[in-house]
């Protein structure tokens, strides 16, 4: 598959991608299971292998224990857990639990988590700028492939192709990379304040 072919496969992924929406979050308080088949149900055209879980049981339980969530009442989640659960589920394939616990720090410090309009109107808010980030995306993943294709002029077919992947990969990799530092600043200037 050439990269054009990637970025063509890859922007129908991002049209199809799908959030949460508060009006999808039930508003009545579920049990454990309630919640796993929930965010299962919600998220699972992000996973990358079918096998792959959104939430187990366990990990509920250790995000609890790490003060990344709330404890349950009575055994039962709220809206505002499942908002939380949100979060960490995007920000865990990018950074470590300890930062994690550091980002929601001021939202289970500061929201009063007693009301649940307080939590969904910043979740809304939010994700409210997912459109438009999505053509930023576009843009800047068209400007890295652009880049790629034209590099290595002095190599021919395959290995052409397979070096023009690599460059391609690196691009997207050194964006992650450098977005990723820039979190983790923000994270050490906040602990340094």
């Amino acid at each position: 598959m050439t990269n054009q072919e990637l970025l063509t496969v890859f922007i129908e992924k991002l049209s199809n991608m799908n959030y949460i929406h508060t009006q999808d979050i039930p508003h009545i308080d579920l049990y454990m299971d309630q919640l796993t088949t929930f965010m299962e149900k919600n998220l699972s055209q992000t996973k990358r292998y079918p096998e792959d879980k959104i939430l187990t049981k366990t990990m509920i339980n250790n995000y609890t224990k790490n003060k990344l969530l709330p404890p349950p009442t009575k055994k039962k989640y709220s809206a505002d857990h499942m908002i939380l659960l949100v979060f960490i589920y995007y920000f865990k394939g990018f950074l470590a639990i300890n930062d994690i616990q550091n980002v929601l720090k001021p939202l289970l410090d500061h929201v009063n988590l007693e009301d649940p309009s307080e939590l969904e109107a910043i979740y809304s808010h939010i994700f409210s700028f997912e459109k438009s980030e999505m053509e930023h995306l576009k843009a800047d993943l068209e400007e890295k492939l652009k880049l790629s294709e034209e590099a290595f002029p002095n190599y021919k077919g395959k290995e052409r192709a397979d070096l023009q992947k690599f460059m391609l990969i690196c691009l997207l990799g050194f964006d992650i990379y450098l977005k990723k530092q820039m979190i983790e600043t923000i994270l050490d200037q906040k602990e340094e304040e």
